[in-house]
């Protein structure tokens, strides 16, 4: 943490038991700040849980880009698509829209991606931080991960992003491997796999196990995690923020795609909209070497102890609304196709989480128009793997006041 002869806040109240929310806590304990978290579920019951818990400095980008444009108007309302936008006339999520379709520029990603690099770099110190520090979870090496393909010209795509992102600052390493050795890299391919891209140097994880162990530190640290207490509303006073009836020296809204109430509260206007992804479990009769990706299909494969996690899928939608099971169907189909011998009829833990997500594709982190309430959220696709280095840096900034450069891009007041 960076010295400063300002006194720290004695008492935050951290809005969200998720990754983002529950890695602000721990830093700010690092910081010797006394932390309260609550949430309106419980410890990872949100966007958190059934993730695929992916640490991968070669894939997080923000999430408008000029092939999602491309993709085409009419497929994202094809509740079969990996992109999903079901009609709406509610006007929020159509202004959001809106906004969304104007940041599908390659300028306004290639910007985008700047503001998001600072975070990247440091994503995986911040969880060796954790781990050091005494979280008993630990990330693995996916070694390697691999993005699959049915031909070679589908992974044309995936490779001009990477000399996209070379010229923003980022290499990636990989290797192309094409036919029988191709499929031999990874032997739960489907014979119709003809290339993979093989990444190394990324980690993944169980993110429900390890952000249950952020908590349980954050616990054993001395600290309170209030599940079932539900936020409606935040009342500033003279001295602080009174939070569920108790006071506090500043207050963090932590708590995804839940976040847009209180964040209006605290002067923000940008839209978080639920991004919507759908997962289950499966048990295989050979798991994975490393989490795979299905770039063109939007659909991955993580090995999670003795089953596979299969993930995916895009649909903005209301918060609250039901768990659509087209959209499972959609991902098993999907699976049917590109994976072997995934026991696809005995699924278990069917599952959909909102990831919060922000119209230009980057986070809100920092002060609220009101300065002691700060944000830490619209990670999109990417709380988990920026949830802990998000966390380190929003609690610098509440310990010593001074917001670091890292943050600039992601000011909420943007």
């Amino acid at each position: 943490m960076t010295r400063s002869t300002r006194k720290p806040p004695r008492r935050v109240a951290v809005i969200g038991a998720g990754m983002v929310g529950l890695s602000t806590a721990w830093f700010l304990q690092e910081a010797g700040v006394g932390v309260t978290v609550l949430d309106r579920s419980g410890v990872a019951a949100g966007s958190s849980w059934g993730n695929a818990g992916w640490l991968t400095s070669s894939l997080a980008a923000p999430l408008p880009e000029p092939a999602v444009l491309k993709y085409g108007v009419r497929a994202m309302f094809n509740p079969s698509s990996p992109l999903y936008i079901p009609p709406t006339a509610d006007p929020r999520t159509l202004r959001w829209l809106a906004q969304f379709a104007r940041n599908c520029t390659s300028a306004r990603w290639n910007r985008a991606m700047q503001g998001m690099l600072p975070l990247i770099e440091g994503a995986l110190t911040a969880f060796d931080a954790l781990e050091e520090g005494g979280v008993t979870a630990r990330t693995q090496p996916a070694d390697p991960l691999t993005a699959a393909f049915r031909t070679a010209q589908e992974s044309k795509g995936l490779l001009e992003e990477f000399a996209h992102l070379r010229a923003t600052g980022r290499p990636v390493d990989f290797e192309v491997l094409d036919g029988a050795a191709a499929r031999d890299s990874e032997p739960v391919l489907a014979d119709e796999i003809t290339r993979v891209v093989r990444f190394h140097g990324e980690r993944f994880i169980d993110p429900a196990q390890y952000v249950q162990a952020i908590a349980d530190s954050v616990r054993a640290r001395g600290s309170l995690i209030a599940e079932g207490a539900e936020v409606r509303t935040l009342h500033p006073t003279g001295a602080g923020v009174t939070v569920a009836g108790e006071d506090y020296d500043a207050v963090v809204l932590a708590h995804g795609a839940w976040i847009n109430r209180l964040a209006r509260q605290a002067g923000v206007r940008q839209i978080v909209q639920a991004g919507r992804g759908y997962s289950f479990t499966v048990k295989m009769n050979r798991l994975p070497e490393g989490p795979v990706y299905f770039t063109e299909q939007k659909v991955v494969c993580t090995p999670l102890g003795d089953r596979a996690r299969i993930a995916g899928t895009m649909e903005f939608r209301d918060v609250t609304a039901p768990k659509d099971p087209r959209r499972i169907q959609s991902l098993v189909i999907q699976a049917r196709t590109l994976l072997r011998g995934a026991q696809l009829d005995d699924r278990q833990d069917e599952w959909v989480g909102a990831r919060p997500c922000t119209a230009d594709g980057l986070p809100l982190i920092g002060s609220g128009s009101n300065p002691r309430v700060y944000l830490a959220g619209g990670h999109g696709m990417w709380g988990i793997f920026l949830g802990p280095v998000s966390g380190r840096l929003l609690a610098e900034q509440i310990a010593t006041g001074q917001p670091p450069e890292a943050l600039r891009a992601v000011d909420p007041l943007r």
